[in-house]
């Protein structure tokens, strides 16, 4: 679940809760290059107000049109933009592209209530509506599950999917946990020192002040978790890193020089861990984008953090290992040739 779409249910309740009527429309079904993904959502108030994307904003635009025009629908129903290719120009569809949408009213000013309860508790939530009737139902939810819609029945899924451990709560776990919570992961900061877990105040993440490699054993990571380690020390960073490269964890990286995690490297094969498990580990974290300040350095290993995530190639990132070797290549290069000038 996008933190975009948490923000349009947050918006939809509080506008229901104002006394105002409220649709939600649903992006159920793509073809070809549609803007948004299948789960994207769009609340639309009944005075025209409008939150959260289905596409570029040409969609947008027209169910606004429609709901000023015909208000509200009596039931929940669903409709297609871009089946034409006249269509895909008029409504700003990418060449070939076709949404197919649910539109719900919603009932009562506690209709999203529970949900969001639920959400604010960071569980992974399913809701069931049917389209005929028009009520809707919400159960557990499991990470593996996708929106399902057969023409009569949405079962779309809320909650965060990812999970994300730090190890250490300084300030760049808590520029990094911030940028984390917006890409919808579920956040747990670990750090056993009072001096810095007394000191955080990073809202929806979870605090715990156990060691960290219990911490990891605890979590039991899987193919949707990811362990940073930030803290420099290697008494808790290490047996951390160590569970973590042991388990299925999609994204293991510390924090450090190339060094630093050379020395690191060496360390973890004292712990008996072998070469493709210890090649797993991301160090120094992050992709090259020149970084100096915590903020900056959040957002490097943010964007290789969603990179491997989302499955991005290898050979089409540049971390900072790799990067920085580049350019220690560089200037030994330019410095010969300076040299060869004298």
């Amino acid at each position: 679940m996008d933190s975009l779409d948490l923000e349009v249910l947050t918006r939809a309740r509080d506008w229901l809760h104002a006394g105002h009527r409220v649709l939600l429309a649903t992006v159920v079904r793509t073809w070809g290059s549609s803007p948004r993904p299948p789960g994207a959502l769009l609340a639309l108030r009944d005075d025209g107000r409008a939150v959260g994307s289905v596409s570029g904003g040409c969609i947008e635009d027209d169910l606004i049109h429609r709901l000023r025009r015909d208000g509200l629908p009596p039931q929940a129903q669903s409709v297609s933009y871009g089946v034409s290719a006249e269509e895909a120009r008029r409504f700003g569809l990418p060449c070939g592209g076709t949404l197919q949408l649910v539109l719900e009213p919603l009932a009562g000013a506690a209709a999203l209530d529970p949900l969001l309860e639920r959400l604010a508790r960071n569980e992974l939530v399913t809701r069931r509506l049917d389209l005929a009737s028009g009520h809707a139902t919400l159960g557990a939810g499991s990470a593996d599950q996708a929106l399902h819609f057969d023409g009569s029945t949405l079962i779309s899924v809320f909650g965060p999917r990812y999970r994300l451990l730090l190890i250490g709560a300084g300030q760049l776990s808590a520029s990094l946990a911030r940028i984390a919570g917006a890409l919808d992961f579920a956040v747990t900061v670990c750090d056993p020192r009072e001096e810095y877990s007394d000191e955080w105040t990073v809202p929806g993440t979870t605090l715990t002040r156990d060691m960290p490699d219990d911490v990891v054993i605890a979590m039991r990571p899987d193919a949707r978790t990811a362990v940073i380690a930030l803290t420099h020390d290697p008494k808790l960073d290490d047996l951390a890193l160590m569970e973590a490269l042991k388990s299925p964890a999609f994204y293991v990286a510390a924090l450090g020089s190339r060094r630093n995690n050379d020395v690191r490297r060496e360390r973890l094969r004292e712990f008996d861990l072998n070469d493709a498990q210890i090649a797993r580990l991301h160090g120094p974290a992050g992709l090259y984008i020149g970084s100096r300040t915590p903020a900056e350095i959040a957002v490097s290993i943010a964007a290789e953090l969603v990179a491997v995530k989302n499955g991005a190639a290898a050979d089409s990132l540049l971390n900072v290992r790799d990067a920085k070797q580049a350019l220690d290549i560089a200037a030994d290069t330019l410095s010969s040739c300076a040299a060869g000038h004298d």
